[in-house]
């Protein structure tokens, strides 16, 4: 690499062009391309769910998802009156707790709750 290009290069990684530069401008536009038109399955960012879902009724039942930092520091005791008021705020609907179930995966660990709930 010559002196010129290893210059070039090295004042390009160093952002040492005066602003309103054209070197400048093309360096603004290379970052912008990168941003809006990079696919996001390279970077493996997809948008996260809510923490709290409604899914498919069951025998009468509406069945919720619940997330298990909803409700992992609350005592096993109080957990089914918080789910039950969780659901409450967020769904606006006035519904019974009938069975709040602890999901667990192959080593134990909490992965979710379902929520059971009937008018």
């Amino acid at each position: 690499m010559s002196g010129g290009q290893a210059s070039g290069l090295k004042r390009f990684v160093l952002w040492d062009y005066p602003r309103a530069s054209w070197q400048y401008d093309v360096m603004v536009a290379l970052i912008l391309a990168f941003i809006f038109l990079t696919p996001r399955e390279w970077f493996r960012d997809q948008p996260k769910a809510s923490s709290m879902v409604m899914l498919p009724a069951q025998n009468g039942a509406q069945v919720y998802w619940i997330e298990p930092e909803l409700l992992t520091g609350i005592p096993e005791a109080e957990r089914r009156s918080k789910a039950e008021q969780m659901i409450h705020q967020r769904h606006g609907k006035r519904l019974r707790l009938h069975h709040l179930e602890t999901i667990f995966d192959a080593e134990q660990d909490i992965k979710g709750f379902m929520a059971y709930m009937r008018p």
